[in-house]
C-alpha cells in the first residue's frame, strides 16, 4: 500500500527517513500515517465539548466505558478511560442524552478516530452547568468572589442563625455536634426552602433580616446533598449578591465536599458538609477545659517564678543593706549636718557685723551734716516765703469780682425782669408756664401776672 503525504516537512517532522523510490517519491505505511493522522487531530482540535445520545454503551472488566454519540444524521467512537469513568454521577444507558467533553485521537490498531472524554453529564444538567459558568465568569469579574473582601469568622461566637430546612437530616446533624462540641452556644433555626420556585427568594430575605438584626456572629447556610438542579437555588444571582452584601460573616454548608455552588465561592468560609460547618465554628469544650488548665498551670507557675525572683532581690538587697553600715552612714550625715550649720552661724555673724558697720557710718554721716542748722535755714525761707501765697490770693479774688460785675451786667441786659421794669408784665397760668398767645387760654382760666414790684391775680372772661 502506498500512500503520499503532500504537506512540506511533514516527513521530517514524523522523525521518518523515507526511502526513495524510482520515481523519487516517499512512501509511508499504515502504523506512520495513523501517526500523522493522529498528531494531526489532537493538534487541530485540543478539547472539544459534544452533545448528542448515547448508544453502544459498554463496561468491560478493565473499568473502562466504550460508546458512541450519535445524532440523527452521525455517530463518532468514544471512550472514558477507568480513572474518569469511576467519578461519573450517574449510569450511561443508551438512548440517554448526554453533554461530554474530551478530545479529539485517533485509534491506530483500527485506524478509527474517536474522542477520549474526560467529562461527562446529563444533557439537562449540561446546559444548567453552562448557566452556572457563565454566571460565575461575570460575578468572578466584578470581584464578588475575590479572597481580600471575605472577612475572618469570630473565634468563640455567642449565638450563629442556620438558614436551612427544619425537618430533615442536616439541621439535627448540625445541633448535635453543636451540642456536643459547645453548649453554651446559642442557635437560632431560620426555618427556609432549600429547593424549588422561591428557595432562593426565602434564604436571601431570611439573610437579609438575620443580617440587618446585628445579633449573630456568624450566618450558616445549610442544604443537603443532590444533583445540580437540586442545589440550583444556591446559585441565584440575586443570594449570591446578597451573600456577598452581608456585614456579619457568612458560612456556605452545602451539598457534599464535591458540591459546588455560587454560594460557596461568595462566602466567607466554605465548609464541605453542614457538620463540618458545626465542628469549624464551635470550639471543642473538652480542648477549652483542657487549654484553660495548662494556662492555669502555667500562670501558678509563673507566679511561683515571680515570687521566687522577687524572694532572691529582697536577700540580696538585705545583703546590700547590711554591706552599707546604715549607722556609719547617719554618723556621716550628722556630722555633715553639724558643718552646715556651724558655716550657717559664721555667716549669720558676718552679716550682722557688716550691718554695724555701715549702721555706724550711717551715724557719723548723719552728726557732720548737723540737722539743726539745716532746719535753721529752712525756718528762714519759709518765713520769707509766706507773703507770696496771700498777695496772689488777694489779686485773684480781686480779678473774680471784676469778672463777676461783668457777667452780671450782661445778665442785667438780657432778662425778663429788665423788661418788666419798663412797663411789661409775664403772664403765666397755674402750672407756672409762660403763656405766649391767647390760643393757650380759655375763657374762666386763672393767670398770674408778674409786674414790677409784685404779682397780679386775674381771670379770663
Amino acid at each position: 500500500m502506498r500512500a503520499f503525504y503532500p504537506f512540506p516537512g511533514a516527513n521530517h517532522a514524523a522523525g521518518y527517513n523515507p526511502r526513495m523510490q524510482n520515481d523519487e517519491r516517499p512512501i509511508l505505511t499504515p502504523s506512520l500515517l495513523n501517526t500523522l493522522a493522529k498528531n494531526l487531530l489532537e493538534d487541530a482540535f485540543p478539547l472539544v465539548w459534544v452533545e448528542a445520545e448515547l448508544g453502544n454503551v459498554t463496561r468491560p472488566a478493565s473499568g473502562h466505558l466504550y460508546l458512541t454519540l450519535k445524532d440523527e444524521r452521525a455517530q463518532v467512537r468514544a471512550a472514558m478511560f477507568r480513572g474518569q469513568a469511576v467519578r461519573l454521577r450517574f449510569a450511561p444507558r443508551e438512548g440517554l442524552r448526554v453533554l461530554a467533553r474530551g478530545r479529539l485521537t485517533l485509534y491506530e490498531a483500527r485506524g478509527d478516530y474517536q474522542l477520549v472524554l474526560e467529562h461527562m453529564e446529563e444533557a439537562g444538567e449540561g446546559a444548567l452547568r453552562r448557566a452556572f459558568e457563565q454566571l460565575k465568569a461575570k460575578l468572578q469579574a466584578e470581584g464578588l468572589f475575590d479572597a481580600e473582601r471575605k472577612r475572618a469568622l469570630p473565634a468563640f461566637p455567642s449565638r450563629i442563625a442556620v438558614i436551612t430546612s427544619p425537618t430533615g437530616a442536616v439541621i439535627r446533624d448540625i445541633l448535635t455536634v453543636l451540642r456536643r462540641r459547645f453548649p453554651l452556644l446559642e442557635v437560632d433555626v431560620l426555618p427556609s426552602l432549600v429547593q424549588g420556585d422561591g428557595a432562593a427568594a426565602q434564604v436571601a430575605s431570611l439573610l437579609k433580616r438575620a443580617d440587618a438584626s446585628q445579633r449573630y456572629g456568624v450566618i450558616v447556610l445549610a442544604r443537603g446533598g443532590g444533583s445540580l438542579e437540586d442545589l440550583w437555588a444556591f446559585n441565584n444571582e440575586q443570594l449570591v449578591r446578597t451573600i456577598a452584601a452581608s456585614t456579619t460573616p457568612v458560612v456556605s454548608a452545602i451539598g457534599h465536599e464535591t458540591d459546588f455552588t455560587l454560594a460557596d465561592f461568595a462566602a466567607d468560609l466554605r465548609a464541605p458538609t453542614p457538620s463540618a460547618a458545626a465542628e469549624l465554628l464551635a470550639p471543642d469544650a473538652r480542648e477549652l477545659a483542657l487549654k484553660l488548665q495548662g494556662l492555669q498551670r502555667r500562670l501558678g507557675g509563673l507566679q511561683a517564678q515571680r515570687l521566687h525572683n522577687a524572694m532572691q532581690r529582697a536577700d540580696r538587697a538585705a545583703l546590700r543593706l547590711n554591706a552599707l553600715r546604715p549607722q556609719a552612714r547617719l554618723q556621716l550625715l550628722q556630722r555633715r549636718q553639724e558643718e552646715a550649720k556651724r558655716r550657717l552661724d559664721a555667716l549669720w555673724r558676718k552679716r550682722i557685723d557688716g550691718e554695724r558697720a555701715r549702721l555706724r557710718h550711717a551715724a557719723a554721716v548723719l552728726r557732720a551734716t548737723q540737722p539743726q542748722r539745716r532746719l535753721g535755714i529752712l525756718r528762714e525761707r519759709l518765713l520769707g516765703l509766706r507773703p507770696r501765697p496771700q498777695a496772689a490770693i488777694a489779686r485773684q479774688l480781686q480779678n473774680d469780682a471784676l469778672k463777676l460785675r461783668g457777667l452780671a451786667r450782661s445778665l442785667e441786659a438780657v432778662s425778663p425782669l429788665a423788661t418788666v421794669t419798663r412797663g411789661y408784665s409775664i403772664l403765666q397760668n397755674e402750672d407756672g408756664a409762660i403763656v405766649r398767645s391767647t390760643a393757650q387760654v380759655q375763657s374762666g382760666d386763672a393767670l398770674n401776672a408778674r409786674v414790677a414790684d409784685g404779682e397780679l391775680k386775674l381771670r379770663v372772661e
